[in-house]
């Protein structure tokens, strides 16, 4: 469920909020005419106090967080960033910007980044690693995280897919040096467009700030037109409109991460028993991943997909044996249709012709149907669910 199935009245009330004092819909300045209302400034503190980090930064897209986090800390030409070879294109594209050279390690079981794979890659060059968080499912942080320290390389999270979710009870994008979000419209909490960089490093939030915003320090103590600078930097800033937005947004983002939830529970409990469906190596628990346990029993809580009822063995998760599956039927391989169960001593077998226990079922189905691999018309199939 992405936020955008969501928007509505409240998201729109923010809005209003601002036309009604004073319409400014820059992030800074006009204090008298603004009336308080400074909306990317609240979005951002209230982002920070929801994962608990403290600072926040919003920008114009997750793409943009990705490059302001890069500038903030230092990487540039010369350097090298490693990132994962599955990933979308804007992790790259963040490093290819800063001029420093992309380093794409393998992925694992996950479908992120292999911590092995990332230690043999690191080299002298290496100045950062961002380890992204595809399709909401966490990276090996604890792993990827030991090996950053024993190199002393700064983590970057993307958690442009991995907002709400949490590793041992830490929120995803809070692990590394900084996080970074992405808001856009398919996004689990969406602006229409923006994103947010979210750290706990006041030097490299100082940074981020002046990079985003032209080197802008915004000294209070002098006019914007005279403010003094940090640095060079560009302009990644976010807009009021989309502030309230995201304000507005993040008050639903626990209601859509339940929905999310659920909804993977209802496709996994679909799927789980048919042939060849195996759960992956991130069971869910809930508490400290015991140390001897296997990596495909170790898991966070409510961080990735609840695979299969599962229970405690040896202080590990462990799925339970597979449970004996009842025949289907069907006509002509689709809709499934439930079986009877055979008769004693017999047992249904693939094939074009149904046994005269599921013949019943199949002369049911109104729609004469014709397979075009199988080249036959108007006979069922059954088999083991």
């Amino acid at each position: 469920m992405p936020g955008y199935e969501l928007m509505g009245r409240e998201e729109l009330a923010e809005i209003q909020d601002i036309f009604d004092h004073g319409a400014v819909l820059f992030r800074h300045g006009f204090d008298g005419l603004r009336q308080g209302r400074y909306k990317v400034k609240d979005f951002e503190a209230a982002m920070a106090a929801k994962l608990g980090t403290g600072h926040g930064l919003a920008v114009t897209s997750g793409t943009a967080a990705l490059r302001v986090a890069l500038a903030a800390l230092g990487v540039g030409e010369g350097d090298e960033v490693i990132t994962q070879a599955f990933t979308f294109v804007a992790t790259v594209e963040a490093i290819i910007e800063s001029r420093a050279t992309p380093v794409c390690a393998e992925v694992d079981a996950t479908l992120n980044l292999d911590p092995a794979d990332l230690a043999r890659r690191i080299t002298p060059r290496t100045k950062a690693v961002i380890a992204v968080h595809m399709l909401g499912t966490p990276a090996r942080l604890r792993e990827i995280q030991a090996v950053c320290d024993q190199h002393g390389v700064a983590l970057i999270e993307d958690t442009a897919w991995g907002l709400g979710g949490a590793l041992d009870g830490r929120p995803l994008g809070t692990w590394g040096v900084a996080g970074t979000l992405s808001f856009d419209f398919a996004k689990t909490l969406t602006t229409g467009e923006g994103g947010m960089l979210v750290t706990n490093d006041a030097g490299v939030w100082a940074r981020a700030a002046a990079w985003h915003d032209h080197g802008h320090e915004n000294n209070p103590a002098l006019p914007r037109w005279e403010d003094s600078r940090a640095s060079s930097g560009f302009n990644f800033r976010m807009g009021e409109l989309a502030g309230a937005v995201g304000l507005a947004q993040l008050r639903k983002l626990d209601a859509i991460v339940t929905a999310q939830r659920a909804h993977r529970d209802a496709l996994w409990n679909a799927i789980h028993d048919l042939p060849g469906i195996q759960p992956p190596p991130t069971a869910t628990r809930c508490g400290t991943p015991s140390t001897t346990c296997p990596a495909s029993s170790r898991a966070p809580c409510r961080t990735a997909p609840t695979r299969r009822p599962m229970r405690w063995s040896s202080s590990c998760l462990t799925p339970p044996p597979r449970a004996a599956a009842a025949p289907r039927c069907w006509h002509a391989a689709w809709p499934p249709r439930s079986c009877p169960r055979p008769p004693a001593g017999t047992s249904p077998a693939p094939g074009r012709t149904c046994p005269s226990w599921c013949a019943p079922m199949a002369a049911t189905w109104p729609r004469p149907f014709r397979s075009r691999r199988a080249g036959w018309a108007g006979r069922c199939r059954c088999r083991w669910a």
